[in-house]
């Protein structure tokens, strides 16, 4: 029962320290320009879900203001 306890915290502190060596060069190798995309591509899906749920006659106008009438 021992030893079982002791093997059952020994893999606790590997896996932890694996996890925290993980996570910490995850975020130590993001830079700005990761934040610039990421900032950018929320952007993007935004405008699309904007337009994805105007209502038809929105659309309708937004494409026929164009033409001039």
């Amino acid at each position: 029962m021992t030893m079982w306890m002791l093997l059952g915290g020994v893999a606790a502190v590997i896996l932890g320290a694996v996890g925290w060596v993980g996570w910490r060069d995850r975020r130590r190798l993001s830079g700005p320009d990761d934040t610039r995309a990421d900032r950018d591509a929320r952007a993007s899906q935004h405008a699309h879900e904007a337009q994805r749920h105007a209502s038809p006659g929105q659309e309708w106008s937004a494409r026929n203001d164009t033409q001039g009438f």
